[in-house]
């Protein structure tokens, strides 16, 4: 069997409103992050006020904002050649729209990515990762403006020149099809659904923007970091048939075509696809365009495709299931699958579908694709002798990993695996500690309380060894 390339990219990921806290510290501004509590993660329409009286888990978070230096050491132990972290929107722009950068916030990222490189670490850096200003927000409208798009490439071409001695792998927007998932349009679109309003209005004129600003960046990143990958991420999911019916397999060959082609196709491809086309008329949507908009996103493809891969789902018509007002927020939700285990939360395993995606994206876009988000989150248990000892996790990764080889061996094009919250962080669905997905446990709980001491799983000696041999050892 073909062997994982030398250089393959083995790593983890976080996100830095996942892990950083510091949410206000030199002089970093409110990002839409911020306001996300208990009560609030998944909606789509927010106070736009923190209240005193409740807790908001990215406020304090993991503290890695001041710990970066000795929770990288640990990555380092583990082996890591590559680390993926978001840089905030909100710190180098407090306001979005700031004439100059916060160079506090600069030099602090040139100390975290030196340091990613005193232990041989390669960073992959997100430069929008479910936040941005909230005064954007305030100001703009979020992302159903056009004006954001300047705001957004003033600010990536800040990072590009700041970074790019440091940094050689970059993504413009974290999963940027889940602007079709409930909630999302808040988190990824910095956009407040009122009453009344059209959102699928909103979500195509968020998606359109946000594709055209992904443009912007690759042509900017070509021109100031020559050699660097740099493109969106998607969130890697395929739906599957529910049965050999033929209009379920129509619906499904839909929804996989809005839900994950119509974006690769303008990222990989350079244009929006006939079926994009069609949902606008079909849907009587307007989109606020610009005549360059087309030779832009012709011009500037991107490099490679990075995506997150946690499950399968089935695609199922809500109308069969439901007839409710909010119908279609079923329409990609992971159906229980009668022939894949679940985890604690209810997200099916299914690492075939893993190497289904691989070997669908490469035959289709022909462009390199690397894994980085990918990873279990679990009740791990602390035992008095400071152990966790999470088997179930190391089971998952090494089923994954097998195939992804087989891809590989298929013949895709693999360049990288970054193992999603390789040290534990606050989840992004509910703003949760206790869903744990990191080789490192961190002592805090879903209320913020505990001691913040970190201490190696199972799975930290685990992945060591995977490193080590590059893929050839999954043994326990």
């Amino acid at each position: 069997m073909k062997s994982f390339s030398p250089d393959f990219l083995w790593g983890g990921a976080v996100a830095a409103n996942q892990c950083e806290g510091a949410y206000l510290e030199d002089g970093k501004g409110l990002s839409t992050a911020d306001l996300l509590n208990r009560e609030t993660y998944g909606k789509d329409n927010i106070p736009l006020e923190i209240d005193p009286q409740k807790f908001y888990p990215t406020h304090s978070a993991i503290d890695f904002y001041h710990t970066y230096r000795d929770d990288i050491a640990l990555l380092g132990e583990m082996g890591l050649k590559c680390f993926r972290i978001s840089i905030p929107w909100s710190r180098i722009f407090p306001n979005g729209d700031d004439e100059k950068p916060n160079e506090e916030a600069l030099k602090h990222y040139d100390d975290l990515f030196s340091c990613c490189t005193q232990y041989n670490i390669e960073p992959l850096v997100t430069l929008s990762h479910c936040e941005m200003p909230l005064a954007i927000l305030k100001k703009y409208g979020g992302w159903k403006n056009r004006k954001v798009i300047n705001l957004f490439a003033k600010y990536a071409e800040t990072c590009f020149r700041r970074y790019g001695s440091k940094v050689k792998y970059w993504i413009t927007f974290n999963e940027i099809n889940y602007i079709f998932m409930q909630g999302y349009l808040y988190q990824n679109g910095g956009v407040i659904l009122h009453e009344g309003e059209n959102k699928e209005q909103l979500q195509y004129q968020v998606a359109y923007n946000q594709l055209v600003a992904n443009a912007r960046c690759v042509k900017l990143c070509h021109e100031i970091i020559p050699g660097a990958y740099i493109s969106a991420m998607v969130e890697g999911s395929l739906g599957y048939y529910q049965s050999s019916k033929p209009e379920e397999i129509l619906f499904a060959l839909n929804d996989n075509r809005q839900y994950s082609y119509m974006f690769l196709d303008v990222l990989c491809k350079g244009k929006f696809p006939y079926d994009w086309h069609t949902a606008v008329r079909r849907n009587e949507i307007k989109i606020e365009t610009d005549p360059a908009d087309d030779e832009l996103l012709r011009e500037n493809t991107v490099d490679y495709i990075p995506i997150s891969y946690y499950n399968s789902r089935i695609s199922i018509d809500p109308a069969l299931i439901c007839s409710s007002k909010d119908a279609a927020s079923f329409s990609r939700e992971a159906f229980k699958n009668p022939y894949l285990r679940q985890t604690d939360w209810g997200t099916v395993i299914d690492p075939v579908g893993l190497r289904i995606v691989l070997n669908d994206f490469y035959a289709r876009y022909g462009k390199p694709l690397f894994i980085v988000e990918n990873g279990m989150g679990a009740k791990d248990v602390l035992t008095a002798a400071k152990e966790v000892h999470d088997n179930y996790r190391i089971d998952y990764l090494r089923e994954h990993i097998k195939q992804m080889r087989l891809a590989v061996d298929d013949g895709v094009n693999v360049i990288g695996y970054t193992v999603w919250g390789c040290i534990d962080l606050v989840s992004q669905s509910r703003g949760e500690m206790s869903k744990r997905y990191g080789f490192i446990y961190v002592d805090i709980n879903d209320d913020g309380s505990g001691s913040r001491a970190r201490y190696k799983k199972d799975s930290f000696f685990w992945y060591k060894k995977v490193i080590a041999s590059n893929g050839e050892d999954l043994s326990e």
